[in-house]
């Protein structure tokens, strides 16, 4: 695949944008171009909005079947799901989080991963960095979201899991064990006084 930048068209940028999680209409243009900026800020390349040869293949080995998982330079002691308390089938994607986090004051995304609808699974804050998304949990601890955890009436904690996001996050905490070996998987409820992530997450996943 050559080079993709501003102005690009073609089934290539589509397959980009696709493991970008953005309208995937095969041209790329500013919205593309930023996401691609978040996408290498967040792994430690040069952000300038490129497609080269590493931001490709973190990329699509990302979002392929090699999931790309960075391993955290800090010590982690704790994995912790959440959801992202948003209605039952409505897709929301790792920027849109990451707009919601700064208006609440937070730098950047809360979560260091989150799963779509369709099982994708997508890096948000790095790893190296302490996340925003368990009061005195932080330090030590990687945050993972899945994209739903409230009932189409948009107040009621409901376990809205898909399928595919049931198999992705098991895979996920799979891999991050094999990363992380001493630390415990919980929920968020754990911890709070919350629903979050509408499901017993330690119970689930005790045998991983």
């Amino acid at each position: 695949m050559a080079v993709l930048k501003l102005g690009s068209t073609g089934e290539s940028v589509r397959q980009v944008q696709i493991a970008l999680g953005i309208k995937a209409d095969g041209c790329f243009g500013i919205e593309t171009e930023n996401a691609v900026k978040n996408f290498q800020q967040c792994h430690g390349l040069t952000v300038d909005g490129i497609v080269g040869n590493q931001t490709l293949a973190l990329l699509m080995g990302h979002k392929a079947g090699n999931l790309y998982i960075k391993k955290s330079k800090r010590g982690i002691d704790e994995i912790i799901v959440h959801c992202t308390a948003t209605p039952e089938g409505q897709p929301f994607t790792v920027n849109d989080i990451k707009q919601w986090h700064i208006a609440r004051g937070f730098k950047d995304i809360g979560y260091h991963y989150v799963i779509y609808l369709d099982g994708s699974i997508h890096v948000g804050r790095d790893v190296d960095k302490s996340g925003a998304h368990t009061l005195d949990h932080n330090l030590r601890s990687i945050g993972i979201s899945y994209v739903g955890g409230v009932a189409k009436d948009g107040k009621t904690p409901k376990d809205t899991r898909t399928d595919r996001q049931k198999s992705a996050l098991l895979r996920l905490l799979g891999e991050l064990r094999k990363l992380y070996p001493k630390a415990r998987i919980y929920g968020h409820r754990d911890f709070a006084n919350k629903a979050c992530p509408s499901f017993d997450a330690k119970r689930e996943y005790r045998f991983i």
